[in-house]
């Protein structure tokens, strides 16, 4: 058996900007965090310790459904340091996070005031739905969470269409809307002038933030643009490229190895959206996208007719040469996953290798422009079974430490070789993965 070596290299002075993000996101949680607590100080605990402790669950569950907000509210600063792979794992977790805390706080709520009054637990939920306005508003919100969390399991995000998964998470906004009201009903903890001025301004400023992000950006940029489709490419049977042109593109804030929701407004397709990534760095007169015309939306992109208008949601991602830490990389794709690799190849300026997986190479699309624009470009073919180990890869690029990898690909390609990259024990932040998962 072989041991790997770990290897110094000189890093390239470059600002860590996931790091960056990070502390950014954790600052701004810890603030909101010590708020909260400011306020259950100065309201003063109740007799019951579990009605307290109830309250306290509310409450960080208010601030985490704000939070929420926030992770996918598709903010460029956010997204371009940290890529919407880790903003949609930190929206999954947080999820997770809100229901235990609005189980905790249901929980302890009816406990306390069943021990008060000394009823028992299914009593006391009646007892409190007719005494304090906003309780059953609050268990509807509860329910709706549930229901919400289940579909964001991967078990069951895996088998519903996307369209019918973001259908069943526009409830957020319902839960949101009782929510609200429940707490400034029922709260005591913000019932105070302070309280209520400090929630609003925290709940203001998240929903503004979701609103600017998700609809009023997205809107200006494409009534600015007026995205068309300006020609169809096929480049394999399978693989079809689509050229996009517009008004002002020099001025749209993309980069190479980013990606966009493109809704095309034909017939059948307009009310489908689907993350593409860019094929070509964009040039100021036209946008590229590849895609493999077999699922329904992609395979209805080779009948799309010049003239099509395009709505577009973007650019989104951190797979760009921004992140960049060392002056050289190793590109890794799988499949059609060499659109972005390929965009990138037009920013990055030094020494570049290629491997790029394909079940044989009559498969290797857009390949000619991969070896007119890297020095060194490796089909691997056939079977894949110990192509991304970490003693292939250190045999492939003896420099793997001293170089960016940007990997692109299937799940299990992607997986295999950031398992592999950490056994090499290659710095996280020289490894750069988009999977094109999206934040609700």
């Amino acid at each position: 058996m072989t041991t790997i070596q770990n290897r110094q290299v000189a890093v390239r002075t470059a600002p860590d900007r996931r790091s960056t993000a990070r502390v950014v996101l954790l600052a701004a949680l810890g603030v909101n965090v010590l708020i909260v607590a400011a306020l259950v100080v100065v309201t003063g605990a109740s007799p019951n310790i579990l009605i307290t402790l109830g309250r306290i669950a509310g409450l960080v569950a208010g601030l985490l459904m704000a939070c929420q907000f926030l992770l996918i509210a598709r903010l460029p600063w956010l997204d371009e340091r940290l890529g919407m792979d880790r903003l949609t794992s930190y929206h999954r977790w947080t999820g997770f996070s809100l229901m235990w805390a609005l189980l905790a706080h249901v929980v302890l709520i009816v406990a306390g005031y069943a021990q008060h009054d000394a009823h028992d637990v299914i009593s006391e939920v009646f007892v409190l739905s007719d005494t304090f306005a906003g309780v059953f508003l609050a268990i509807i919100a509860f329910l709706l969470v549930v229901v919400v969390g289940a579909t964001s399991a991967r078990i069951a995000r895996k088998r519903l269409p996307y369209e019918t998964w973001h259908a069943i998470h526009l409830l957020t906004y319902a839960i949101v809307a009782l929510a609200f009201t429940h707490q400034f009903v029922s709260g005591t903890t913000i019932a105070s002038t302070g309280g209520r001025i400090y929630w609003i301004l925290l709940w203001g400023t998240a929903i503004g933030l979701l609103l600017t992000g998700r609809v009023i950006r997205p809107l200006l940029r494409n009534r600015r643009y007026q995205l068309r489709v300006a020609g169809i490419v096929q480049e394999s049977p399978d693989v079809v490229s689509v050229y996009i042109e517009g008004r002002n593109l020099h001025e749209l804030p993309a980069r190479a190895g980013q990606f966009f929701v493109w809704r095309f407004l034909a017939k059948g397709m307009w009310h489908r959206a689907n993350p593409f990534s860019l094929s070509a760095a964009p040039d100021g007169r036209y946008l590229r996208l590849t895609a493999k015309a077999v699922g329904t939306a992609s395979a209805a992109l080779r009948d799309l007719k010049v003239g099509t208008r395009v709505y577009a949601e973007g650019p989104y991602g951190a797979f760009t040469t921004a992140n960049q830490v060392h002056q050289h990389a190793l590109l890794i794709a799988g499949g059609v996953g060499v659109t972005p690799i390929r965009a990138l190849l037009e920013e990055i300026q030094g020494h570049v290798v290629v491997l790029y997986r394909v079940r044989d190479e009559r498969d290797a699309v857009l390949l000619d422009e991969l070896r007119a624009l890297a020095p060194v470009v490796r089909v691997l073919s056939g079977p894949s079974a110990g192509q991304f180990n970490a003693e292939s890869l250190r045999y492939l690029v003896p420099d793997v430490w001293s170089r960016d990898v940007f990997v692109c690909g299937p799940a299990g390609m992607t997986n295999a070789v950031l398992a592999s990259m950490r056994e090499l024990n290659v710095p996280d932040r020289q490894v750069h993965a988009e999977k094109f998962s999206l934040a609700g």
